[in-house]
């Protein structure tokens, strides 16, 4: 854990965010700046700060953060009409809070490419 990381601090229970989901490995909570009606952040328990910084045996935790993203998207009644998912890396990217998170959007039409 970091201990200035935002997200490390939700898992620790020190922030409590609007908590959606959760496992043993993952976390999935509402974003506080929504873009869409639906909007959630699906993160690992574990900091790890971009994508960049992944290793293959985090293959099954990154798979876990898309099944989370499948269930959160069932849970906001999006599944069938559409969702996105956005993992963004570094700050060119939009990463904004350094600990891996998973975007899942629903709720409106999505354009593309995105504005």
């Amino acid at each position: 854990m970091a201990q200035n990381c935002l997200f490390c601090r939700m898992v620790s229970g020190e922030i409590r965010p609007d908590v959606v989901y959760q496992d043993d490995e993952v976390l999935a909570f509402r974003d506080i700046n929504p873009q869409a009606p639906v909007h959630v952040l699906v993160i690992p328990k574990r900091h790890i700060s971009t994508l960049n910084d992944l290793e293959p045996g985090d293959a099954t935790l990154v798979g876990k953060l898309f099944l989370a993203a499948q269930r959160v998207a069932r849970q906001g009644g999006v599944a069938e009409s559409g969702y996105r998912t956005v993992m963004n890396c570094n700050a060119d990217a939009g990463q904004s809070v350094f600990h891996l998170h998973l975007h899942v959007l629903g709720g409106r039409v999505m354009a593309w490419p995105p504005g």
